[in-house]
């Protein structure tokens, strides 16, 4: 005796695979039909793994800014991509509009590799980007173009090229530190200004930290600890110790020191960029 069994080919809800994986299982058994029930098993796909993240060769038609642009590809679909990993500056950000100007140069006009990684809540996609065998998003990074993003951040190595930028002072890093805001403090401060222009609700957000930096948790905030004192420095650059950029974070409350909130300052500086 045999059981013909008619798939269909809409894919099924994983529940009901389930529940058709059993009933087969079962006629298995009664039936003494395994090698009919594994067929059927297998062309519903019981487990299978989740599509894979795609890639796709693309035209570039637009740029948005220094981290999103737009792409079409080759069935003539439009696509918006976020550059994974970076974070460029706000367009009305210092060096908004030049880091716009870095990924038009590098990119605009020109077919690109999408490698895909993810979709964002404004359902963008999320991809590494390649053009002739070199990496845009590290690139724009290497060029002082767009900062490594630390909250989303599964390529540490950015992190070196960031901090080599930094160094040479190439790009946004020649900018004064009261204009190297890093974008997602710059768009917090955006958010906390109560609808002001986000050059003067960037500068207030500043200014609060600042102050934290100097006023502090505790009664006194000119603290020291008899080698470091709150002297109202922001940056990791101005950190000369591991120590000190410690001090920073954990007695006077410069938060910006902790760019992924890990707890742990200035990871270049103190050895905890490749953990």
């Amino acid at each position: 005796m045999s059981v013909s069994v008619q798939i269909t080919t809409n894919p099924l809800r994983p529940v009901a695979r389930v529940a058709l994986a059993t009933f087969m299982m079962l006629t298995c058994v009664v039936l003494a039909s395994c090698e009919r029930a594994a067929s059927v098993i297998d062309q519903v796909g019981l487990g299978a793994r989740p599509t894979q993240a795609v890639s796709f060769e693309a035209r570039v038609v637009g740029i948005t800014d220094g981290d999103t642009l737009t792409v079409v590809d080759a069935q003539n679909q439009q696509h918006t991509i976020r550059l994974a990993e970076i974070d460029a500056p706000e367009r009305r950000q210092p060096w908004g509009d030049r880091s716009r100007q870095t990924l038009s140069t590098l990119a605009f006009g020109k077919t690109i590799s999408v490698r895909q990684t993810d979709n964002d809540r404004y359902g963008r996609v999320v991809a590494r980007l390649f053009v002739d065998g070199s990496d845009i998003n590290r690139t724009m990074v290497e060029q002082g173009a767009s900062w490594a993003y630390r909250r989303y951040l599964t390529d540490r190595t950015l992190i070196a090229a960031e901090t080599r930028a930094r160094a040479q002072r190439v790009g946004l890093w020649s900018l004064s530190d009261a204009e190297t805001v890093a974008p997602w403090e710059w768009r917090q401060g955006v958010r906390e200004g109560s609808g002001l222009a986000p050059e003067t609700a960037a500068a207030s957000t500043g200014m609060r930290s600042l102050l934290a930096s100097r006023s502090g948790s505790g009664a006194s905030k000119s603290l020291t600890s008899g080698t470091f004192s709150c002297s109202g420095k922001q940056y990791c650059r101005q950190m000369n110790s591991c120590a000190e950029a410690n001090f920073y974070l954990t007695q006077c409350g410069v938060a910006s020191l902790d760019g992924n909130s890990d707890g742990e300052p200035c990871e270049m500086l103190c050895g905890t960029a490749s953990r």
